[in-house]
């Protein structure tokens, strides 16, 4: 195995500083941007209850419109099965 003198490690795992720093970089700058859109989905939501929307619903059909169909019928029909067992 090839081994780096200085360090005793293979140097096939040698780690150079500027590639570490810019993974590091990256990795920032993909944070901020989530922080950012963040950021954004609160100010919608915000102009969004400001005109009387309920915010609350609204997260609620976003996560709804990510799932599959056949997994909110499912669930559905059994909270109806579930509600008419307990006469509401």
């Amino acid at each position: 195995m090839d081994m780096d003198q200085d360090t005793q490690t293979p140097s096939s795992y040698r780690v150079t500083a500027d590639e570490l720093r810019q993974f590091i970089e990256r990795i920032e700058r993909l944070d901020q941007e989530k922080r950012d859109l963040a950021e954004q989905q609160k100010e919608v939501m915000a102009e969004a209850k400001a005109r009387g929307y309920d915010t609350r619903v609204m997260r609620k059909l976003i996560a709804l419109r990510k799932r599959d169909q056949d997994d909110i019928a499912e669930e559905e029909a059994i909270l109806d099965m579930y509600k008419q067992a307990l006469g509401m």
